[in-house]
């Protein structure tokens, strides 16, 4: 009998140890749930590798990319480089693949779409192409299926939207469009529900509203809440699954305050953190779930920092890394691992 028993305390204890083992596989998308007694840690994905910032201008247009390796925040430069040296570029990612940077100037408007292929940081330039040659573009991304770059200038604004499908990297232009033909708004997304495209510019005045698109069907709506102001050429950036960010930009002046949008139910607040200085022009990117990063542009004077907002906390830090120069009109994207 004491046999019996101890073998029945082992064969618990299997029981026991298979199950937590199993449910810390990650099969595909879908857990194995831990006995009712277990708390399950939250899953955040496998965690993020780094954020890049291309082109710009910092008196010249440029075609270097700086790479921010995560956790540690350090700066190198990739020996692969954009196909043109181009400002006023637009940028998004597939997040854990590859990321893309789209349209600029190089001189004359782009409509080429580089891509930088996870890890190895190799570039190639694809063979699809904007719907036409356009600067002030402004993109993000439904990770996993396709990336968006919506309104721009390619000589009188567009309110069109392209869509990248990552599977082919082939591209096809929405039926649905923004609610404005308009150039420099900001671009961010809760991949795998919708993305945001926010503020502009019309050719007459500045913009406050954000328009949503909904993934998969690709239909927009408007949002009922706004920006804090009316603004042009600022920059977002998301905590995919909670809430996205845009930072900067220029009203009458050049602005340091932050808004962040809600994705929950789509509501609006302002950060009592602020960028280190009041820029426009400038590019953003985030580690989601981590931290996000708003990178260069240009106020008083082109700046080379690198705002960091700690997630969910949304307080700001400045990085002792520095962009390779002080520039504006760049882009931003990252691989933040798995969304």
């Amino acid at each position: 009998m004491t046999r019996l028993t101890q073998s029945i305390k082992n064969l618990t204890r299997l029981t026991s140890l298979s199950t937590r083992v199993l449910a810390d596989i990650n099969v595909g998308t879908a857990f194995v749930q831990r006995p009712p007694s277990y708390t399950v840690p939250a899953f955040s994905g496998s965690g993020g590798v780094a954020g890049y910032f291309g082109g710009g201008d910092d008196g010249a247009n440029i075609s270097g990319i700086d790479k921010i390796t995560f956790p540690a925040d350090s700066k190198t430069t990739l020996t692969a480089t954009l196909s043109t040296a181009r400002s006023e570029v637009a940028g998004m990612a597939n997040s854990g693949t590859a990321g893309y940077f789209g349209g600029g100037t190089d001189g004359a408007n782009i409509s080429g779409i580089d891509k930088i292929t996870f890890p190895a940081d190799t570039k190639t330039t694809l063979t699809a192409t904007l719907s036409a040659a356009i600067q002030q573009t402004a993109g993000m991304a439904n990770s996993g299926v396709a990336g968006y770059f919506g309104g721009g200038n390619p000589g009188t604004r567009v309110n069109t939207i392209d869509k990248i499908t990552f599977s082919a990297d082939s591209r096809t232009t929405l039926s649905a469009t923004l609610t404005s033909a308009l150039s420099s708004s900001g671009g961010m997304a809760n991949s795998g529900y919708a993305g945001y495209f926010g503020g502009g510019y019309n050719g007459a005045a500045n913009l406050s509203a954000i328009d949503k698109i909904t993934f998969p069907a690709d239909t927009k709506t408007t949002l009922s809440a706004t920006l804090t102001t009316a603004r042009r050429a600022l920059a977002g950036m998301a905590n995919s699954g909670v809430a996205g960010y845009f930072g900067g930009g220029l009203d009458a002046n050049y602005i340091s305050a932050i808004d962040k949008i809600t994705f929950s139910a789509d509501t609006k607040t302002t950060l009592s953190a602020t960028l280190t200085s009041a820029l426009f022009i400038l590019a953003g990117m985030a580690n989601s779930g981590v931290a996000g990063y708003f990178g260069g542009g240009t106020g008083a004077s082109n700046v080379n920092t690198i705002d960091k907002i700690t997630l969910p906390a949304d307080s700001k830090t400045t990085l002792s890394a520095t962009l390779t120069t002080a520039r504006y009109a760049l882009a931003g994207m990252a691989n933040s691992g798995s969304l």
